[in-house]
């Protein structure tokens, strides 16, 4: 058979190694599997099949140093996982029988009890025999949170091939953003990363659920569901009539000739092999680090990611080898050392010094502050309206007194003039229409914590490099928001000041496990910031996967989703909204707002901040286009979000009501969770339309920090005026606060900040000549000092601005370099 594209050049730089007890592994599984029913007779193998698919030989290639009894038992893992992929094939979706599949998975789970002593159902197919067994032969040696992480992985692999089933049923073909994420879970990687575990080492449970890990995780995942689309694209998709390949993805969603997909699949396979690398070498050190890790723990963990390392080179060699897959000619193509070397089939010296190295060097050598004129608008697909509660301008007022209150007007980030601008509660009108003048102030205030925290940390601790006092910071805010009585820090700043209020107002109805997800969701907004941050310091671009996922953190849309989803009460069942479907139809949403904002805030961002956190930039960058083609791919994708989160409401969430047999009261609840998201879709578009955050005048006439070749901005006050220091809190408003108080005291008003001083040149610094570098230090409220070191030119008091490497309030010593101008500094734009 004509194959329908050439393979293309793979990035693997790590040897695969041969396991010694192939030979072993091999034999056994044989027998294991006649055992269980799946050979003769079953209508789906015969031992010929088995031996020519050879699962001992991709786990002898992806396990290569565990021992015989448990290489065993992990090649025991993958006959049963690739029989049930068949089984299921011929069963279910070539008949395409949604219900029998659906009884089919739901007994699957009865064979999995995390507690061994709890009894199972008698098995009535292989696929249950062989899962009954497995199970018992392998969970006794591993802890309950291994058990309760495999278990989870596994249920995903089976439940969500009901997704490929509809979508067979359908026709469909998913848009690439939702097959990345649907891949994950029934491609069966993060399941494949338990049994690494079971080879090598238990992650240790502080690090477990951390996004290091999770990054490694699903970069692993990716890079394995990739790999295998573009070996198995004849199969699945000209022999199957699959629709889940990313080849066909791309090609459907591109327009483009299936060789282009494949390269771009392989791009992207390569980029994701990248992040793996990055997060391995630089996130996971300071995670060891800041959670205390033992040496043992530390070992665990580089064991793990070493077996993932492991898996990825081990499964190439496998997929270049196995009869199930289209690999003619892939051996002596891709093996420059000669056929007879082994693990050698994707090392190219020369490729990865020269194709993968530029790919990678291009994340890191963007040029900030390219000038790019006022952002294109393209013409939204929105098909909801939007309406505006009638308690706008009221809210409007109270906002501002709240912000005056906590003291977020008096740091130096925002402003009046700023906060007036941005005009928060008419984004909250929208999003709630309905909601009470008490309601409605809440979302206001949210959303301006929320847009304001994300100013803040760039411009505080991004232009000073200062990633330790961000995750400090961090730490902190998360302790403002006591679960179960825990006691509350002595707010430090407005941020501070903000939290602790809104926590007291927002979960004084809520129980102990509703405050924990509702905390849980705010740090993942806030610990993203710090992500970005950490991409600010290195200069580097994420790449597209990476950059959607972490996006919807930073724009806050966890927290939106949880608001609405614990405002429902207890009558919906968690599962469901751990459901695909229900997540399918938050994460379009998620995509289209955050997306959206990318393209209204793309001059903003790019132009005035030298931002590299725009998804423009990153398809600019991923894919070498201009800005035009990159807004196109963008737009696209809104728009193929938009239409994903139409279908997903009218055709998955019926039949996932039936799956869980819900009552008409909690249909009518998921109904009024859908009629909330088109208001926050249609609210967050309005609000980009009319607020003055974006345009290109009022970015024009607004205050800057550093921009080349531009005059930093007038602050508001008028000539003269610099940024407001950082106020200390005083003992009187520490006093008004009633931390243990159950109800919300009121909160005594942030104190004025005294006005920043101009710059003075350093005494001994003389007429006629470029001085020494001085200190000085320029007062900081109470006491508080920050001290600066530039040389001082007094012919030419405009001088150069400079780049400010290490700021900080409380008496710390900052330093800015080069020549800077003399005069109070501007008040810098936020993000």
């Amino acid at each position: 058979m004509t194959q329908p594209f050439e393979l293309p050049h793979f990035y693997m730089p790590y040897p695969a190694r041969l396991n010694p007890h192939l030979d072993e592994a091999r034999a056994h599984t044989v027998e294991w599997a006649r055992g269980m029913g799946m050979l003769e007779g079953s209508g789906i193998w015969e031992q010929s099949d088995l031996d020519a698919h050879d699962y001992g030989l991709l786990c002898a290639y992806t396990h290569p140093d565990c021992d015989g009894p448990a290489l065993s038992l992990i090649t025991d893992w993958y006959v049963w996982v690739f029989f049930f992929d068949d089984h299921f094939l011929e069963i279910f979706k070539r008949t395409q029988d949604r219900q029998g599949g659906k009884d089919y998975l739901d007994r699957l789970p009865l064979f999995m009890p995390l507690d061994l002593s709890t009894p199972v159902p008698e098995p009535r197919n292989p696929v249950e025999a062989g899962l009954a067994d497995l199970w018992a032969r392998t969970v006794p040696s591993m802890s309950l949170g291994w058990r309760e992480r495999f278990a989870v992985s596994t249920e995903h692999l089976l439940n969500e091939s009901m997704w490929e089933l509809s979508n067979i049923n359908e026709g469909r073909i998913a848009n690439p953003v939702e097959y990345i994420e649907m891949r994950r879970k029934v491609g069966g990687a993060p399941w494949s990363a338990g049994l690494v575990e079971y080879a090598t080492a238990e992650v240790p449970a502080p690090v477990a659920g951390s996004r290091p890990l999770r990054v490694l995780m699903e970069t692993f995942s990716d890079g394995v569901h990739l790999r295998n689309d573009l070996f198995s694209y004849q199969r699945e998709v000209e022999e199957e009539g699959e629709l889940s390949n990313g080849i066909l993805v791309l090609e459907t969603f591109f327009g483009c000739t299936t060789q282009r997909a494949a390269e771009t699949v392989n791009d992207i396979l390569t980029s994701r092999l990248h992040q793996f690398e990055h997060t391995a070498l630089t996130e996971v050190p300071a995670l060891a680090v800041e959670n205390g890790l033992t040496p043992d723990q530390v070992a665990a963990v580089a064991a793990y990611t070493q077996g993932l390392q492991d898996w990825q080179s081990g499964g190439h060699e496998w997929h270049m080898r196995s009869s199930r897959y289209m690999n003619e000619g892939a051996l002596e193509e891709n093996r420059p050392f000669g056929a007879g070397v082994l693990g050698t089939s994707a090392l190219d010296v020369g490729a990865l010094l020269s194709a993968a190295g530029a790919e990678r060097l291009r994340a890191y050598t963007h040029v900030p502050f390219q000038k790019v004129g006022p952002s294109r608008l393209p013409d939204f697909l929105m098909p909801f309206e939007v309406t505006l509660s009638p308690h706008l301008d009221g809210a409007r007022h109270r906002l501002t007194d709240w912000m005056h209150t906590m003291g977020m007007l008096q740091e130096g980030v925002w402003d009046e003039d700023k906060l007036d601008a941005y005009d928060l509660p008419l984004c909250a009108a929208g999003i709630h229409p309905d909601a009470t003048p008490d309601a409605l102030d809440i979302s206001s205030r949210w959303l301006a914590w929320g847009t304001y925290g994300d100013d803040y940390y760039p411009l505080v601790f991004g232009n000073r490099r200062d990633l330790a006092t961000a995750k400090l910071v961090t730490a902190r805010l998360s302790a403002c928001m006591p679960v179960d009585g825990e006691e509350v820090p002595v707010p430090a700043n407005g941020m501070e000041r903000g939290l602790i209020d809104l926590w007291r107002r927002t979960a004084a109805g809520m129980n102990t496990d509703e405050r924990r997800q509702f905390r849980s969701a705010i740090d993942v907004m806030t610990e993203s910031w710090v992500w970005e941050l950490s991409n600010q310091i290195q200069h580097r671009i994420p790449d597209p996967v990476d950059y959607l996922e972490m996006r919807r953190a930073t724009f806050g849309s966890e927290l939106t989703m949880s608001l609405c989803r614990l405002g429902h009460g207890r009558k919906v069942p968690p599962e469901v909204y751990r459901s695909g479907p229900v997540r399918s139809l938050e994460n379009a949403a998620m995509d289209y707002a955050m997306l959206l904002n990318d393209v209204f805030s793309y001059q903003k961002e790019i132009e005035y901040e030298g931002e590299i956190h725009n998804g423009i930039l990153v398809v600019q960058n991923f894919f070498g286009c201009d800005y035009p083609t990159a807004l196109g791919v963008i737009h696209d994708l809104m728009t193929q979000r938009m239409q994903q989160f139409q279908h997903v409401a009218a055709h998955e969430l019926p039949p996932l009501y039936e799956d869980f047999k819900l009552s008409g009261e909690v249909r009518e609840i998921m109904e009024g969770y859908v009629g909330e998201l088109r208001n926050w879709l249609a609210g967050i578009l309005k609000w980009h339309q009319e607020c003055r955050r974006y345009g290109a005048e009022d970015l024009a006439r607004r205050a800057h920090g550093f921009v080349p070749d531009r005059v930093p901005g007038v602050p508001v006050g008028g000539p003269g005026t610099g940024p407001a220091p950082f106020p200390a809190v005083p003992s009187d408003f520490l006093a008004s606060l009633d931390r243990c108080a159950p109800s919300v005291p009121a909160l005594a008003p942030a104190p004025a900040a005294e006005a920043a001083p101009a710059l003075r040149p350093p005494a001994g610094v003389g007429a006629g000549g470029v001085g020494d570098a001085k200190a000085f230090r320029l007062p900081r409220g109470a006491g508080a000092a920050a001290e600066f070191t530039l040389p001082w030119d007094p012919k030419d008091p405009t001088g150069s601005t400079g780049s400010m490497e290490s700021v900080s309030a409380g008496g710390s010593t900052g330093r800015v370099t080069d020549r800077q101008a003399p005069t109070a500094p501007a008040v810098p734009q936020p993000r």
